[in-house]
């Protein structure tokens, strides 16, 4: 009983001094301008990377990643029906694609498919 404490005490001393010693070695001193900037095949890049970005197109990317989620979860239900009950089967699908036009309409409602902005 008194080895297992004794072994656990020194591998939480061994690496204890081993995050120690990394976090002290891996500190970077100076801030450097050529580490801070984008890497372009050896070349000063010829404009800024670090351009606004468009909320419009992150919230068409998020709306975009949601419904291919949904696509992937649709179609193992397709692949389970001859499998399963058919009235748990409806229910639950009908309750899914609920759930998914109430979320279709609410980005509609909020205006977040408009195109035209």
């Amino acid at each position: 009983m008194y080895s297992i404490i004794i072994i656990s005490m020194i591998i939480f001393f061994i690496s204890s001094i081993v995050m120690l010693l990394a976090s002290v070695l891996s500190k970077k001193s100076i801030v450097d301008r050529e580490k801070s900037s984008p890497f372009e095949c050896g070349f000063d890049p010829k404009s800024s990377s670090r351009l606004p970005f468009s909320l419009h197109f992150f919230l068409i990317t998020i709306i975009f990643l949601i419904f291919d989620v949904e696509i992937a979860l649709i179609l193992p239900m397709i692949l389970i029906i001859n499998y399963s009950n058919l009235m748990v089967w409806t229910f639950t699908s009908i309750i899914f694609i609920i759930i998914l036009l109430i979320g279709l309409y609410h980005e509609w409602n909020q205006g977040m498919l408009n195109w035209s902005n």
